[in-house]
């Protein structure tokens, strides 16, 4: 019977961010215990080890390998870190990464199975030296942005909809994550705002749901320029990273005319509280986040940077305390809700190959991130 790899355990725990003693507090055993299992004299019990599976979120056969798995390739890292963010969050993003790439490599294979894979001419199709006036041309033409029914939305809810809509029928997969299924493994929007998979067949494109549905058409069109370049990787907040700044500056042409800033009429020297009155009114009508109208208005040097912090900083801590209000509230059914995140793009897609038999029940649960057993209902197949 195989045994299990010591060395793997080490590894896993690592990789999920927990030292020993945390680890040992997650697994309800002693540190004595865990050290003894990692040096190789006690191996787990069946029990303990389905418990480091799930609580390391590694299949069950991983530790019985050889060796240490290979790094995975996620692509570029584009962010910035905050000096002060927690290490279990690299390994819940890993996570993520893992769990999302997994399931562009089903919808690809699917695709293939299918004869429905055709190459999508816009995927790399640019690179920086393009120009941003030109690189917003190309997108806007592509995707048919309407700057004007996007504004007429009644919630930016509603504007993110249509504007994920118009992405999506052009063969982009936009799925919300923000977390491993459950708000202990929430993941912190300085750490993770977005990710793009620049996939030709089947590009996808993840957004933080975490962050504040405001800033999700940003974050949206900021990938996007990703998938343009032809560049799969991570985004964050505030990079100083050359290539970060160009997709923003994109994804803000896109949504803003600069020249709409010097409507807002900002007094000069305006105290932080009627900045943030008029930045607020200028970014809802117009269904925008007000840190990407107040980094634009710095941009135009129509504010100075201690400024700018202060509103980026206020903007921030209001969004974490809706977001907890929010949740506190509670919501929409689960498939209501599960439906939001997945997308309309990938529910039909996964409807679709069901019918065709190309996935079954467990791939198409893995496509969508649900159990077997909840695929018919979410997919609205019913007893079909």
């Amino acid at each position: 019977m195989p045994r299990v790899n010591p060395d793997i355990l080490v590894w896993a725990r690592e990789t999920a961010g927990l030292a020993q003693d945390e680890a040992a507090r997650k697994l309800s055993i002693s540190e004595d215990r865990l050290k003894a299992m990692e040096e190789g004299e006690h191996p787990p019990t069946h029990r303990q080890l389905t418990a480091i599976s799930e609580k390391y979120r590694r299949p069950l056969v991983t530790f019985y390998l050889p060796r240490r798995p290979l790094a995975r390739n996620f692509g570029q890292d584009f962010r910035t870190l905050p000096r002060d963010h927690e290490p279990v969050h690299d390994a819940l993003v890993s996570a993520l990464l893992r769990d999302i790439q997994a399931r562009q490599q089903l919808v690809r294979a699917a695709m293939e199975e299918a004869d429905e894979a055709v190459r999508l001419d816009f995927v790399a199709s640019a690179d920086a030296d393009i120009g941003l006036n030109r690189l917003v041309e190309q997108i806007n033409e592509k995707i048919g942005y309407p700057i004007s029914e996007y504004r007429a939305q009644r919630t930016v809810g509603d504007a993110f909809a249509l504007l994920r809509d118009r992405v999506e029928r052009s063969g982009v997969f936009v799925v919300l994550m923000g977390n491993l299924g459950t708000h202990h493994t929430d993941i912190d929007v300085k750490v993770f705002r977005g990710f793009a998979l620049a996939d030709e067949y089947a590009p996808f494109i993840v957004i933080n749901e975490k962050d504040s549905r405001a800033a999700w058409s940003f974050t949206l069109l900021h990938e996007l320029v990703h998938i343009w370049l032809g560049q799969t990787g991570i985004s964050g907040y505030d990079s100083g990273v050359e290539i970060e700044k160009f997709c923003d500056a994109v994804a803000s042409r896109i949504l803003l005319d600069p020249r709409e800033l010097f409507e807002l009429d900002l007094p000069h020297n305006a105290p932080t509280e009627v900045a943030a009155a008029l930045i607020t009114a200028f970014a809802n009508s117009r269904k925008i986040s007000r840190k990407m109208v107040a980094y634009n208005l710095l941009l135009q040097g129509l504010i100075n940077v201690a400024l700018y912090r202060t509103l980026a900083a206020l903007f921030d801590a209001e969004r974490s305390a809706k977001r907890v209000e929010e949740e506190r509230e509670g919501g929409p059914s689960y498939y209501i809700v599960k439906r939001h995140r997945v997308g309309h793009a990938l529910l039909d897609f996964t409807r679709r190959m069901i019918k065709g038999g190309v996935l079954s029940t467990p791939r198409a649960g893995k496509v969508l991130g649900v159990k077997p057993t909840s695929v018919s209902q979410l997919v609205g197949l019913g007893n079909d």
